[in-house]
């Protein structure tokens, strides 16, 4: 998809994306589950907080370094900034749907009740988030931004990972095609791509992001 794209590479971009995707999915089909409480489930697993880091993370970097230069760039263009308000409207619902779903989760009485609704709609608005800018949002950041500002949004996103890109890098690649994942390594440093090899990957497994190996020897 990225070959549609003249001026920056968004590679990255579909990545976080489909890592997104992918966890969406994986806490869809938690709390679908009846063999054990969700909350407990979701509650306690990594891969919850990590989804909201990681998500927080892409998502304020465009906050900071995307949409206001856009703005200034589009000014006169009312098309143009309506697109880019509604992906500033979708990113506000986010925040607070996590913050729901984790209100849920502490719930003794009714968060069970209240907890599938939340995620589903979490699963629905996020999704189609990510469909809307792939689909529209994109291609105007292609033409619009200039490779220094581009720059800028890579800095700002790989400055909010900081230290965590020990799990942040294995968390991204998690379930990727096997050439997907050596074309994204091949354009990294040495380093990183050593200790993505030699370490990162091994750690991250062993922390079962999402308790999948207890739940599977428990059955």
């Amino acid at each position: 998809m990225s070959q549609e794209f003249k001026n920056h590479d968004m590679t990255m971009m579909f990545a976080i994306h489909d890592a997104l995707r992918r966890e969406l999915e994986r806490i869809a089909r938690i709390t679908a589950r009846v063999d054990e409480d969700p909350r407990h489930v979701l509650s306690t697993a990594v891969g919850w907080e990590l989804f909201k880091k990681f998500l927080t993370i892409h998502h304020t970097s465009e906050d900071v370094t995307v949409w206001p230069v856009m703005q200034r760039a589009l000014a006169g263009q009312p098309d143009e900034l309506a697109l880019l308000d509604a992906m500033e409207a979708e990113h506000a619902v986010i925040d607070p749907l996590l913050a729901d779903i984790d209100a849920a989760l502490a719930d003794r009485d009714s968060g069970l009740e209240r907890l599938g609704g939340l995620t589903d709609t979490l699963y629905t608005q996020l999704g189609g988030h990510l469909d809307h800018e792939e689909g529209e949002a994109l291609k105007l950041m292609d033409i619009t931004m200039t490779t220094e500002e581009w720059v800028t949004f890579s800095k700002e996103q790989s400055g909010r990972v900081g230290d965590d890109a020990r799990r942040y890098l294995p968390w991204l690649l998690d379930d990727m095609a096997a050439a997907k994942v050596a074309g994204i390594l091949g354009k990294m440093p040495e380093h990183l791509r050593n200790a993505y090899e030699t370490e990162w990957r091994a750690a991250y497994e062993d922390l079962d992001i999402w308790g999948t190996r207890a739940h599977t020897s428990a059955r």
